[in-house]
């Protein structure tokens, strides 16, 4: 794992433990961001059919990273937002259907639900609080439920949910269901066929450590007709490189869900970060970014006044660990951490830390005495 860690040459007095939030990139995806634009500078667009080249191999990335049964089921979108609304506003929804989600989602996935409003669809939140979310999740979808969406991973507590129960259940009422995933692909293995999902998407610059502005939509074959189509362009179309034809349909692929030119610059940052998650393995990045939460919840719960907001169960782990301390504001003890340079936000009730698998003891070592000694005053 050394090895890896070098990639993140960060410089000696920061302590990153944001990656929640904004994944520093590794240094293959600064060189290869360097190497295309000394390209363009002395070339220009010449080899633009290599450009496509590097694109497909990123879908295949992709495909591989979320274990989808084709690269066709890979749509490149601009972020999680874009994919949720192309769900939102793709399916033929009749007045009294509603969808299910949690109390705890990030705006994105309740937003773009609500929005629906207008047409008649009800969102229903359900809270998360109880020793079984997944059975609440799925106790509140009713005969006018069309589509469960969740965040396999919940952005201010880490709250991981059992997303393939929840594919199980949604399946046996046939209820579509829809996982943003943000906050799990990168850091933790993911499977859209072990889940059963319909629909699946995140953002490239958290965990998979690549700049924003380009993310994943995964959408189950047999649905992609099924969505309308709002945005259109000569790269949606099944002939896309046929400029002189007339008569043009979508892409049976999920490209049919990308209406122009593609981000080729965000391509090739992503197509490098995404080669060393592949190189470490995602069984072995999972293990060791809950190596490094659980490291980092063991230590807080030794420190006086240092309440635990993240569930403390094996299976409900995830990347992110929220804590928060007695009688003191979090805006106050993230100012205090940010000052430490101990890199992290605050969110939900707390304070939110979000290690990757590269990073190094000595980061969770001088963060705990760091918070240790601002309990201490």
């Amino acid at each position: 794992m050394s090895t890896f860690q070098e990639e993140f040459a960060q410089a000696t007095d920061l302590r990153y433990l944001n990656h929640a939030a904004v994944g520093p990139w590794p240094k293959r995806t600064a060189i290869a961001i360097q190497n295309f634009a000394e390209e363009n500078v002395l070339r220009g667009a010449r080899d633009y059919p290599d450009w496509m080249k590097v694109e497909q191999r990123l879908r295949g990335r992709l495909a591989r990273l979320m274990n989808a049964p084709s690269t066709d089921d890979i749509a490149l979108v601009k972020n999680t937002s874009e994919a949720l609304s192309f769900v939102a506003f793709g399916l033929d929804w009749k007045s009294g259907d509603n969808v299910v989600i949690s109390d705890e989602e990030f705006p994105s996935n309740r937003v773009v639900w609500e929005a629906l409003k207008p047409q008649g669809v009800e969102v229903i939140q359900v809270s998360l609080k109880g020793n079984d979310p997944e059975g609440a999740l799925l106790a509140a979808c009713d005969p006018r439920t069309r589509l469960l969406s969740i965040s396999s991973v919940q952005f201010a507590t880490g709250t991981r949910l059992d997303i393939e129960r929840l594919g199980h259940g949604c399946k046996q009422r046939h209820v579509l269901f829809c996982i943003d995933a943000i906050q799990h692909i990168g850091a933790l293995p993911f499977d859209v066929q072990a889940s059963q999902c319909d629909f699946a998407m995140a953002d490239g610059h958290k965990w998979m450590c690549s700049p924003e502005g380009l993310g994943v939509f995964y959408c189950r074959a047999e649905l992609r007709p099924q969505l309308k189509l709002h945005e259109f362009g000569w790269h949606m179309l099944e002939h896309s490189g046929d400029y002189g034809r007339n008569e043009w349909q979508p892409a049976a692929s999920a490209q049919r869900f990308e209406c122009g030119s593609p981000n080729t610059l965000g391509a090739m940052a992503l197509d490098a970060s995404l080669s060393l998650l592949e190189e470490v393995g995602m069984d072995a990045v999972g293990k060791a970014v809950i190596e490094r939460v659980t490291w980092l919840e063991q230590g807080l719960s030794t420190i006086t006044g240092v309440r635990l907001h993240s569930s403390g169960e094996t299976a409900r782990r995830s990347g992110i660990f929220t804590f928060s301390l007695d009688g003191k504001p979090s805006a106050q003890v993230w100012q205090q951490l940010m000052q430490q340079q101990v890199v992290c936000l605050p969110r939900g009730p707390g304070i939110r830390f979000s290690p990757h698998f590269y990073t190094q003891s000595r980061v969770i070592e001088e963060t705990l005495a760091i918070v240790s000694a601002i309990a201490k005053h």
